[in-house]
């Protein structure tokens, strides 16, 4: 987890949201990212979940229910899912979500998923340092010209 909180602060000095994802393998990080969804221009679907995901080399794959996702901030629905479509073990994050966090819906997948399929889902873990990432994030995301009030008009 410290090493994603690095990353979620480099991404925030980088002008985008502070959120970093790290993914382990036995112990070692085979995977990282940022949020992008800011910089270098606005895309949705950057968030570091999805990035750390790309980062994981392929052939490890047939492994991933070894793996675990570090995650600063409790991934949302769509991170939550492309975890677990590409069968990541267990997931861990550092400060609760409470207006887009996932972990809600775990109780509601589809029943093919109880083979194995639903990963351990863990946190919050440092939320004494994740928590006020979150807090930035919140503030910068509400800032944005599509941000949640936009949603309420």
């Amino acid at each position: 987890m410290n090493r994603a909180i690095e990353i979620a602060l480099a991404s925030e000095h980088e002008g985008n949201l502070p959120i970093g994802c790290v993914i382990t393998l036995d112990g070692e990080i085979v995977g990282q990212g940022n949020s992008a969804v800011l910089a270098p221009q606005y895309n949705p679907g950057r968030h570091a979940e999805v990035v750390a995901i790309g980062d994981v080399d392929p052939t490890l794959w047939p492994r991933a229910r070894e793996m675990t996702c570090y995650t600063t901030l409790e991934p949302c629905v769509m991170c939550a899912g492309t975890l677990l479509l590409h069968g990541v073990g267990r997931v861990v994050f550092g400060a609760h979500d409470v207006l887009g966090g996932a972990g809600c819906i775990l109780d509601h997948l589809p029943a093919y998923y109880d083979e194995g399929g639903v990963y351990a889902w863990d946190g919050p873990l440092l939320p004494h340092r994740c928590d006020p990432l979150y807090q930035r994030a919140d503030e910068a995301f509400e800032d944005l010209p599509v941000g949640r009030s936009q949603w309420s008009e």
